[in-house]
């Protein structure tokens, strides 16, 4: 395929896959980036984050500083909680993360990390036992998802309103409340995955699936499983054969990775679409709960919203898919196996959700050094 040079708007989701762009336009730069100091987020990036978040230039500048210090401040504020450690999340007002406790005597130990504290009843170790009984437990398609709230204390479970007095819904609550400290709240429809039927011109297509690409990993691309199974090709934004899908998992997890070949290249890029800058991808370090995050998608390009729960078990009518993380960023059909970045940190594919980004909605992604971890893979960075 033709190449051309530079790497300005137009890069790929990562895979640089000839790029993500309208079909029978000209692929995106393919020339790597010289290494350079550059800020945790583009330009571009502030502005859409400025829109959906609803915030200034130096407010959106000042959270992705907070946010950043909080990520790594978490690891040893938990290491400092050991076995009380009631789960974290980052704190708009106060700009920090916090973290719950279940043994005030471990307070100072972590407030000397640079976190907060907040003493709780309930461990995170005794949450997560809970939530994994309720994953062993046969959902109804009414009950939407559930995970480890702990800023609540307690494991929520999502149940769609107008399934609330489903006989089968009102049976499995009764059994997840045996379970532990849980906690039912409505949502406004069940989940369901974002794959579309073949629209000309966008990222990548397998079969009569119209998906969006990931992040650049050494040797391919990861995406949503549920977009591919192993062996299936997948083509690119012109129909070129791109590669094949090396790996995937659906449901259960939602991940997958295809390889690239063909006169494909791979970029450390998250496209931009033309609306906001391509933003360069510099790692994976893990955005805390709270923390603002961005998508995009071939379908409704670039989002903003918050990190929401992580961990969270999402009920399809394909199947449960677990260790998910949920979001405030909205998404439609085609936007499945596209890229969640926190600042330049890549965070996880898109997978599912509700709503659309006309009304608003909830999205979920599986993150992504799960999926790195599982294929053995290298994320592809600057």
């Amino acid at each position: 395929m033709r190449r051309t040079t530079g790497i300005g708007t137009g890069l790929s989701a990562l895979l640089l896959l000839g790029a993500s762009v309208t079909a029978g336009s000209a692929p995106a730069a393919a020339a790597a980036p010289t290494p350079a100091p550059e800020p945790a987020a583009s330009a571009g990036l502030l502005t859409a984050m400025q829109k959906d978040l609803g915030l200034t230039k130096s407010q959106v500048q000042a959270r992705l500083t907070a946010e950043k210090t909080a990520a790594a401040v978490e690891t040893n504020a938990q290491r400092a909680a050991g076995s009380s450690y009631g789960g974290s999340w980052f704190d708009v007002k106060s700009g920090k993360l916090t973290l719950a406790v279940t043994d005030g005597r471990k307070a100072g130990a972590i407030r000397a990390t640079g976190a907060a504290v907040r003493l709780v009843t309930h461990s995170a170790q005794q949450l997560d036992a809970a939530k994994k009984k309720i994953d062993a437990l046969d959902a109804p398609a009414g009950v939407s998802s559930w995970h480890v709230d702990p800023k609540a204390n307690r494991v929520v479970v999502n149940v769609v309103a107008s399934e609330r007095g489903d006989n089968d819904v009102a049976t499995f609550v009764a059994r997840a409340r045996q379970t532990g400290p849980v906690q039912i709240k409505e949502t406004t429809e069940a989940p369901k995955t974002f794959a579309a039927g073949t629209v000309g011109g966008d990222p990548y297509y397998t079969g009569n699936v119209r998906c969006s690409i990931g992040f650049s990993v050494y040797g391919g691309f990861v995406t949503a499983g549920h977009c591919g199974r192993p062996g299936m090709g997948v083509r690119g934004w012109d129909g070129s054969y791109i590669g094949n899908f090396q790996g995937s998992s659906f449901p259960d997890n939602d991940y997958a990775w295809v390889n690239v070949g063909s006169g494909w290249w791979t970029v450390p890029v998250v496209l931009g679409w033309g609306t906001v800058s391509d933003q360069l991808v510099r790692g994976s370090r893990e955005a805390p709960v709270g923390a603002s995050i961005c998508r995009s998608g071939s379908t409704t390009h670039w989002h903003c919203g918050n990190v929401l729960a992580k961990n969270e078990t999402v009920n399809y009518s394909q199947g449960a898919v677990h260790q998910m993380t949920k979001t405030s960023v909205c998404a439609e059909p085609g936007d499945s196996g596209g890229s969640f970045i926190s600042g330049d940190q890549a965070q996880g594919v898109t997978s599912g959700g509700w709503g659309n980004c006309s009304g608003g909605g909830e999205t979920w992604y599986q993150p992504i050094n799960e999926i790195l971890g599982r294929y053995g893979l290298t994320l592809h960075t600057t």
